[in-house]
């Protein structure tokens, strides 16, 4: 499996009009090419006292083959529709991981 994270700063003044966006709008998108299997969408707590704003979108896709279909198709058109949306109230990089083992533990 492969887990690709986006990790995004955002000018506070649009967290909310982005988080709904990015909720109602994009995360559906790219979930509709069928290249992921799941998402999650984090916030990173370290960066608040600084005051900024940073989210990790991470999307797992079941295999290479299907993250580079997402690539090669996909990506481009979506990255632009967020870049067009947000231009000059964000900051993204993107990494890819090779997800070695995944497992639940029970809570109890």
């Amino acid at each position: 499996m492969i887990l690709y994270n986006v990790t995004i700063s955002l000018d506070p003044q649009i967290e909310q009009d982005w988080l709904s966006w990015m909720q109602e709008i994009h995360i559906p998108e790219v979930m509709a090419t069928a290249c992921f299997i799941n998402y999650k969408i984090c916030r990173m707590l370290d960066q608040e006292e600084e005051g900024g704003l940073t989210y990790a979108i991470q999307y797992l896709a079941p295999s290479q083959e299907a993250y580079n279909t997402y690539q090669e198709k996909h990506a481009a058109a979506l990255q632009q529709d967020h870049n067009k949306r947000y231009a000059g109230k964000t900051a993204a990089f993107r990494t890819i991981l090779s997800v070695l083992k995944t497992e639940d533990y029970p809570t109890t």
